[in-house]
């Protein structure tokens, strides 16, 4: 993830060391990734350009010291109902009504 839309917070203050990721397995209907700290996974509704995060989502129990990026994340996250990609297939956003509040780069 390179991009999360928090007002008054930098991406880099939120993620110092790590940056969040997500991988999803479109057969299952599943995505798995890691906060920044903490791996979490759940189930994954995906039609068209909708996507949406099913609960509940599992989330491991390590102790973040950087901060509180992954309650930002996570309560992002939940938000979402659309995304988008780049018609290089690079980039994916993930959006809330109409505004782009998360971009994941592809590695």
């Amino acid at each position: 993830m390179n991009y999360v839309a928090v007002p008054r917070v930098a991406f880099d203050e939120l993620y110092p060391n790590k940056k969040p990721t997500i991988n999803f397995d479109l057969k299952e209907n599943r995505f798995s990734a890691n906060t920044s700290c903490n791996n979490y996974m759940g189930k994954l509704s995906v039609k068209v350009n909708k996507i949406s995060f099913k609960e509940p989502i599992a989330v491991t129990k390590k102790m973040c010291l950087d901060g509180n990026g992954e309650s930002v994340y996570l309560s992002t996250l939940e938000k979402i109902d659309s995304y988008s990609v780049s018609e290089d297939g690079k980039t994916l956003n993930f959006i809330m009504g109409d505004i782009a509040v998360m971009r994941f780069e592809k590695k």
